[in-house]
């Protein structure tokens, strides 16, 4: 199989720092900071007082010193966290239902250079064979570090809740069917949504719970008892809150208030203008705050694309305006995915949605980072970590990635 190309020369000639940048820190933005990096991984991540001159940070870093090191200007300008994307179906006119290797990389290519330095690749609801096809290319991706693992977004979902899914390929979630779907990843599935409601629900929350594969509730016609049912036999994650499932309501409050009240549920959001409306958007991160949010894209093929016409597993899809809806068949006129980028999002999150840079930065990295499992090498910008970062200009527009020492995209002037 194809390795993915480095679109950069690696650091790993010398030590690296990007100096004169405000820095998102876990402990929130700093100016003036400096973040070193050696090889493919961050060493030293120093705020600087600028008045007088030196770190607030209790040592003194040694790295301001060493005339050895490249020194990158980059004053004016915001470093954030390299984006992880936990629901992301195409881009740049690939999908990774395609069971291309090459495809499947034009998509990987085309959302790192937007800033998602990891993502999770989401197949589309198809025969079961076809989507054991998919996986075991998937799986491939993700053992050679190009993808952090497989969502299976149907076909264990509800024909009433089906959206952009084609429904006469739709079954229930016996658990046999979801264990082979599991299996076919050869322990790279990250997530699986199911309808709970559904019969064989409960038992599929319960396997997936217990081989350690994210249970996901989406694409349900559940109730508010049923939602919180599943949630207690061990779901994590809500798939695109509010789309696909019964509307919020004062009698019937459905399985949005279940998701949005458990302290145990991660929320799917997508902030495209389109999916939801801002206000919405804003009572769901304030009702689960900025630690239970995940911004995702839910990207189909248009990503990174103009309008057209796309493929979407089986199905047709056309862009307008950037908004992809079903061009045919008994779904017709569905909001097929979005054509969103994570650095869209970000813009959007901190420009138009009055969310500050910190939560921002939970919602499109460390949060999906740590419910993947691999917060403790990306996510953040820490000392230890993959050198995972996006360059933001003032305003908020990506000029640089960097993935694992590597640059994808360069600041002008580096």
């Amino acid at each position: 199989m194809a390795q993915q190309q480095s679109a950069g020369r690696p650091s790993d000639a010398g030590r690296t720092i990007l100096a004169g940048a405000r820095i998102a820190r876990p402990s929130g933005v700093t100016d003036h900071g400096r973040i070193t990096i050696e090889g493919t991984r961050i060493t030293a991540v120093h705020s600087r007082d600028k008045d007088r001159g030196r770190s607030p940070d209790a040592t003194e870093p040694q790295d301001l010193h060493d005339d050895t090191a490249t020194v990158l200007d980059l004053t004016g300008h915001l470093i954030v966290p390299g984006f992880v994307d936990l629901h992301v179906h195409g881009g740049g006119g690939g999908s990774f239902s395609s069971a291309d290797p090459e495809e499947c990389l034009t998509v990987v290519d085309t959302h790192r250079r937007h800033g998602t330095t990891s993502m999770v690749a989401s197949t589309v609801t198809g025969d079961l064979d076809d989507l054991a096809r998919q996986a075991a290319v998937l799986a491939e991706l993700v053992q050679q570090g190009d993808l952090a693992g497989i969502h299976f977004e149907g076909p264990f979902i509800s024909p009433h809740r089906c959206g952009a899914h084609q429904p006469e390929l739709l079954r229930d979630p016996d658990p046999a069917d979801v264990r082979r779907l599991v299996e076919a990843a050869r322990g790279t599935a990250a997530m699986m949504t199911v309808a709970p409601e559904l019969p064989g629900g409960l038992d599929s929350v319960r396997l997936l719970a217990d081989a350690g594969v994210i249970a996901a509730i989406g694409h349900t016609d559940s109730d508010y008892d049923a939602t919180r049912r599943a949630i207690d036999a061990g779901a994590t994650v809500a798939t695109h809150l509010f789309n696909a499932m019964p509307a919020l309501g004062h009698r019937a409050p459905g399985p949005v208030a279940a998701l949005l009240e458990d302290e145990r549920i991660t929320v799917e959001l997508i902030d495209d203008g389109t999916h939801l409306h801002p206000a919405i958007l804003q009572m769901a991160f304030r009702s689960a705050g900025a630690e239970r949010v995940a911004f995702i894209t839910d990207a189909m093929g248009a990503a990174g694309m103009s309008d057209g016409m796309y493929p979407l597993g089986p199905m047709r899809v056309e862009v307008k305006d950037g908004v992809a809806r079903i061009s045919e068949g008994p779904t017709a006129g569905s909001i097929a995915g979005s054509t969103l980028t994570l650095d869209r999002a970000f813009k959007r999150a901190v420009t138009l949605d009055g969310l500050t840079v910190e939560q921002a930065v939970q919602a499109l990295s460390a949060n999906p980072a740590r419910l993947l499992g691999i917060a403790d090498r990306t996510g953040s910008l820490e000392a230890g970590k993959d050198a995972d970062l996006v360059v933001l200009d003032a305003a908020h527009d990506v000029v640089g990635v960097l993935r694992q020492g590597s640059w994808l995209r360069r600041p002008p002037g580096v």
